[in-house]
């Protein structure tokens, strides 16, 4: 198996994904796509693809339809993406997806994790070269030949697709996402879930007492409203 599936199982043992946590994200996700392309997923396929993510950590039906509602509302600010990069103790890389009404807060709130658990904010540029930019969809494998897949994809920038407990993943550049998402679409391949991910080029490995200097940061970080995802360099446990 390639990269992404490695760093997809190490990922599924975080608690990262803590539900309330989803939620969150999520909501911010429906703002932001609503913004962007309208409040019908018929014909906004950012939208389209949130609503299916919601689906996936069982986000009520109603919830989704109030977020909608409430993002269509033009009074209602807007979240802007921003990136924020940076390295944690021990020369561990981190990279911070945010989705912030106020940058300024966000900035500070940041800034402050990093000085007070001995890392460094950097500027823009400074890490995220580090990291691979992709997209992923999860799609239910009942009836599905992967190898036929595998061969009808490759032209659509397809670069890793296996199978685990929760479906076929498809993993392909960030850019390739709209072009794969129209081929499932068009096929009538139910989407299960989809996204972006960074993943690191290399990551590094440290002792028990590295880590948990590396962990204090990451814990922060991940607990602010902001943050969306976190990336790192830092090797991580595939053991269950």
């Amino acid at each position: 198996m390639g990269r992404a599936f490695e760093f997809r199982k190490a990922r599924k043992m975080k608690r990262w994904s803590a539900m309330s946590k989803a939620f969150t994200r999520i909501g911010k996700d429906i703002v932001m796509a609503v913004k962007e392309g309208g409040p019908d997923p018929d014909t906004n396929a950012r939208l389209r693809a949130v609503i299916q993510n919601a689906k996936s950590v069982n986000m009520p039906k109603d919830n989704v339809e109030r977020a909608i509602k409430r993002a269509s509302d033009k009074s209602l600010g807007d979240y802007k993406e921003v990136l924020f990069e940076g390295y944690a103790p021990h020369g561990i890389a981190i990279l911070i997806e945010t989705a912030t009404d106020n940058n300024t807060r966000t900035v500070a709130n940041i800034r402050s994790y990093f000085n007070k658990c001995d890392g460094s904010l950097g500027t823009s540029g400074s890490v995220s070269f580090m990291f691979d930019h992709t997209c992923n969809f999860r799609i239910n494998p009942e009836g599905m030949d992967i190898e036929e897949l595998e061969l009808e994809l490759i032209d659509h920038g397809l670069e890793e697709i296996f199978e685990d407990e929760d479906g076929i993943l498809i993993y392909a550049p960030f850019e390739s996402f709209g072009a794969i998402q129209s081929y499932l679409e068009d096929k009538n391949i139910e989407i299960l879930s989809s996204g972006f991910e960074r993943i690191p080029q290399v990551t590094k490995k440290l002792n028990a007492e590295e880590v948990a200097d590396v962990e204090k940061l990451l814990e922060k970080i991940e607990e602010d409203d902001d943050v969306q995802n976190v990336y790192h360099t830092m090797e991580e446990s595939t053991e269950e």
